[in-house]
């Protein structure tokens, strides 16, 4: 090959090569200007994005007062052992450390595990709350080992009273999957929510809005400097009707019992003043993170504490049911004040004999509607629940808020039952009896009422107004829509129950009050939970106290308080405590003295 023909040769792959490392060289430069220019923007925000975190600042729970703002729920600072799955180099072997450090059991684990699975790897999980001082700085030692791991401070729900205001204040509780909402505050440590009473009904009011602070984060995902935050914003502090030391006071009353209930109303505002189911259960232990053997323990306590009786126990009134069919029969002209009716003892039904239950079997003799309530006289209300019929009994309890939620603002109300032919025929297919009439006559049968329903039926009597009840401030009405009744009507019914607990012949006059200017009237009541047959009569079991307990009539009393001007009325239920005249009617008679000298 000629020199020329080398010289042509090599300046044409001179020109190739120089061709391709321009070209190297272009799309180099290309590259460059798209990643630092075109797309610098794009790729500064990933930068941050794993330079600089954001997390949420929980907000502090709103308290809950009493009607004079003594604290029924608030908060205290606490310490938090917390794990960030995607901060966490070696998460097993970070999580057996922490196991020995803080002594975490093999159920610990087991949880803190399956918190980590279920939550994004950016979401902290808790490993341990309110760690003591001594676990703190132990952490600590530790931390520089424990890639992913952080003590934290926060707060903890507190409530003061726990045990004497468990069931109208409530308890928070880490809220489960179902209650998970999209609000990622509560995926937060620490953080809780309203499961009963107060709590839940007006949780959006007391969680609060959360904050949000940005950190800067070094190349092992630790905290290098805070660089922005925005505070949160606290819930709403709600204050409620209820008085402190009534509540006390008629907690300690109701826990001499096996198991009761008892409400107190403000007749003429509606707000509750005292609201009492026992036996109760410390809130803390919700608050705090129930231990497994605690909670197995409250689930299977034979008192069930965890039942609201006030507001979920639905129980057939029995007596106190009698002023509701007085009234009826009174508005529907089928008798007056004076009508007398017959007691001799029982009424016969073909084969059946419907007794007088009351503590004159006896029976009472002539006897007209005042003395009827205050004897408690079956068969003088089997007679007139005969002449009325159901279906207007039925529509004087709903006027008086039976068988219908009371619209309280507390979540999970019974309905209790009111039944009607109409009911009947809808739900058993079957028609109406004359028998379920004189059941129903005397508050037994298929009838059902809670302790509130009770108090607010009391409430209304007293007043003649449709009063609701409420549990929060700031919902008092100056004035309930009137319910249309015969006031000469309601007088008679309420001089009835002045005499129950004042005459010397009324079922609850041992449990009068004697102080002057204090007294009350009422109505005594007891509602049987399996039948007497004549065959128990036999052999001396219709007295309860010949009974086995839990077989025993459910006891319970409504009355009003002081006589001549009510301003107090109470609902109280003693379960399985036999006659409401010796186990209901005491309570009531020492719960509205309560009331008259502490409101």
């Amino acid at each position: 090959m000629s020199s020329q023909d080398k010289q042509q040769l090599f300046t044409r792959r001179a020109l190739i090569l120089g061709g391709a490392q321009g070209l190297l060289l272009t799309s180099l430069v290309g590259r460059l200007y798209y990643l630092q220019v075109s797309s610098s923007d794009h790729y500064r925000t990933l930068s941050d994005k794993n330079r600089i975190h954001s997390r949420l600042i929980a907000p502090s729970r709103g308290q809950i007062l009493d009607r004079s703002g003594k604290i029924l729920a608030t908060y205290h600072n606490a310490y938090r052992a917390i794990v960030i799955r995607d901060q966490a180099t070696e998460l097993s072997a970070l999580l057996t450390s922490v196991q020995s450090i803080l002594g975490l059991d093999n159920q610990d684990i087991d949880r803190i595990v399956q918190e980590l699975k279920r939550k994004p790897r950016f979401v902290p999980v808790t490993l341990k709350e309110g760690l003591s001082w001594d676990e703190v700085t132990r952490l600590e030692l530790h931390l520089p080992d424990l890639t992913g791991m952080s003590v934290e401070q926060g707060q903890n729900r507190s409530y003061p009273f726990g045990v004497e205001t468990c069931h109208c204040v409530g308890y928070v509780a880490t809220a489960s999957e179902k209650d998970l909402d999209g609000d990622p505050l509560l995926e937060l440590p620490g953080i809780r929510m309203g499961k009963s009473g107060i709590e839940k009904a007006y949780e959006t009011e007391l969680r609060g809005k959360p904050g949000v602070k940005q950190v800067e984060l070094n190349a092992v995902r630790r905290i290098v400097r805070e660089l922005s935050t925005t505070a949160s914003t606290a819930g709403q502090e709600i204050q409620l009707t209820l008085d402190l030391e009534l509540q006390q006071s008629v907690f300690q009353r109701l826990s001499m019992e096996i198991g009761a209930a008892a409400v107190i109303l403000d007749a003429k505002r509606g707000g509750t003043l005292s609201y009492v189911s026992t036996p109760g259960f410390d809130a803390n232990l919700f608050a705090n993170g129930i231990s497994k053997t605690a909670w197995e323990e409250l689930l299977n306590h034979p008192q069930r504490p965890l039942n609201d009786k006030v507001l979920t126990g639905q129980y057939g009134p029995g007596s106190t049911f009698k002023m509701i069919v007085a009234l009826a029969a009174l508005e529907a002209g089928v008798i007056t004040p004076t009508t007398p009716i017959s007691c001799t003892g029982s009424v016969t039904l073909g084969d059946h004999d419907f007794h007088c239950h009351s503590w004159k079997y006896g029976g009472h003799g002539t006897v007209t509607l005042e003395n009827a309530i205050a004897q408690s006289c079956d068969v003088y209300f089997y007679q007139i629940g005969k002449l009325l019929g159901i279906d207007p009994m039925a529509a004087m309890a709903k006027r008086f808020g039976l068988g219908s939620p009371t619209g309280i603002d507390l979540p999970g109300e019974k309905p209790g039952l009111v039944p009607s032919r109409q009911w009947k025929s809808l739900v058993m297919g079957k028609s109406w009896r004359l028998g379920e009439t004189y059941n129903a006559s005397i508050g037994q049968g298929y009838v059902l009422a809670t302790p509130l329903q009770l108090a607010v039926m009391t409430a209304r009597l007293v007043t003649g107004k449709a009063v609701w009840p409420h549990l929060v401030m700031g919902q008092d009405i100056t004035e309930f829509e009137d319910m249309k009744l015969n006031p000469a009507h309601l007088k008679i019914v309420l001089s009835g129950m002045a005499k129950v607990v004042n005459e010397s012949f009324g079922s609850g006059y041992a449990s009068r009050i004697t102080e002057p200017g204090f007294e009350m009237g009422g109505k005594t009541g007891s509602t049987q939970v399996q039948r007497i047959t004549k065959r128990d009569r036999e052999q001396g079991l219709a007295s309860s106290a010949n009974r086995p307990w839990h077989t025993r009539e459910h006891a319970l009393f409504v009355g009003y308080a002081p006589l001549n001007n009510p301003r107090f009325v109470t609902s109280v239920l003693v379960e399985h405590g036999g006659s409401g005249a010796k186990a209901a009617a005491p309570v009531a008679r020492d719960i509205l003295l309560m009331a008259q000298k502490m409101v």
